[in-house]
């Protein structure tokens, strides 16, 4: 079974890269079949490999110091600083991965782009208290995407930096572009990846998103905002163009501001291009990538069996489920909007998504259907009536004539 990371770079090759089956085996040196099974399959691959510890671990504190002072020093003679009595291999390695700590980042960047060749993303965080319900309000953050050849700008407020929601925010914003970058450009964000020495590492999460959509992702080196220097000013643009002087109700009222406001953003003269961005967009999107049939799944899921008090718990809110189910396997889906549960296929509970904390939501018709059943509990603990004998009245009076 092939891991996630190359059942994406499969899917890449193919969709982005337009290579064919036999070309793609060739790169990464797979079976045919296995190529062939990641291309027809319609999620990642499931299996998953347990991180083991390393005998390098106990002296990692010791190389970080050396390192620290001396970011240059071999990892022979960190071996010999550190009485390093096993395999140098497995020190070296673990050298390799933490040396990048301390070199300073290359400044270079790309500052031209071609047609459809990627975009750049970013979370802006703006200094403004949303409204949640309940007299709560927080601030929230705003996933940004800037296309790099037409500087196509697109962005949608999250209800939180979990890994679905990003995800979730993520999708929109390529919704909004209408078509697949081929190459995605990202910070290290703790719901995309991370750099780990001189390899980058993205989620499992990210792996099978990307995957799914067919694109190629590229982390930005620590310490390094001129990288992604597009979106960076697109969150500065926000700051000053659109968030001054805007009032919102709740998160759907600031996505139909932002999106509203980008209709004429997009529309204005680029100062670097000299051109329309939505015009230019014309031409960035004919060169990107299609939609698949199959979209990635972006939701929260779990499965549980629905306890006594039949309400299910999402992030820290308590959401009611038809307590007719109550005892039996529920699957809960939880998206930017809404928690939605089922049992066997059938919707037991429908919620809009609540963003203030430590709230319990009681449905109108659950609370309905738990006073029936309460009903229907009372009359069958009641006794049955059992039907009274009628006598004759002269037995009585026989009775008194005898006494």
């Amino acid at each position: 079974m092939i891991n996630v990371e190359d059942w994406a770079e499969i899917r890449r090759l193919h969709r982005a890269e337009g290579m064919s089956v036999k070309a793609i085996v060739r790169r990464l040196g797979l079976a045919r079949n296995t190529v062939r099974a990641a291309l027809r399959s319609q999620g990642p691959p499931s299996y998953e490999r347990e991180r083991k510890g390393s005998i390098v671990d106990a002296v990692e504190p010791r190389v970080l110091e050396l390192l620290r002072e001396f970011p240059e020093m071999p990892a022979t003679v960190i071996a010999e600083r550190i009485c390093w009595e096993h395999s140098i291999r497995v020190l070296r390695e673990r050298v390799a991965e933490l040396r990048p700590l301390f070199v300073p980042p290359d400044p270079c960047q790309r500052t031209s782009y071609r047609p459809g060749e990627l975009a750049q993303f970013d979370l802006w965080q703006p200094d403004v208290d949303i409204p949640l319900g309940y007299g709560q309000a927080q601030k929230l953050w705003v996933l940004v995407g800037v296309c790099g050849f037409s500087r196509f700008i697109g962005a949608w407020m999250i209800p939180s930096r979990q890994t679905h929601d990003v995800l979730g925010g993520h999708l929109k914003v390529l919704s909004q572009f209408g078509a697949l970058p081929r190459m995605v450009v990202w910070d290290q964000e703790s719901a995309i990846g991370r750099w780990r020495g001189k390899e980058m590492s993205f989620t499992a999460e990210f792996q099978a998103f990307r995957g799914t959509l067919g694109i190629g992702a590229l982390l930005c080196q620590r310490g390094d905002p001129e990288a992604k220097g597009l979106v960076e000013r697109a969150n500065g643009y926000f700051e000053t163009s659109f968030l001054p002087g805007r009032r919102f109700e709740d998160v759907a009222d600031f996505n139909r501001q932002i999106t509203g406001w980008l209709v004429a953003a997009n529309h204005r003269i680029h100062a670097t291009t000299k051109v329309r961005p939505r015009e230019a967009m014309a031409e960035d999107r004919g060169a990107m990538l299609a939609f698949p049939p199959v979209l990635p799944d972006t939701s929260q899921r779990w499965s549980m069996r629905l306890p006594r008090d039949h309400y299910v718990r999402a992030d820290v809110n308590d959401y009611s489920v038809n307590p007719r189910y109550v005892g039996r396997r529920i699957q809960v889906r939880v998206d930017l909007d809404s928690v939605v549960v089922t049992c066997e296929g059938t919707e037991v509970a429908r919620h809009r998504r609540c963003l203030a904390a430590h709230q319990s939501i009681l449905a109108p018709e659950h609370s309905r259907i738990l006073r029936a059943m309460r009903a229907e509990e009372a009359v069958a603990a009641e006794p049955d009536s059992d039907d009274v004998e009628e006598r004759d009245l002269a037995v009585y009076d026989a009775i008194t004539e005898v006494a």
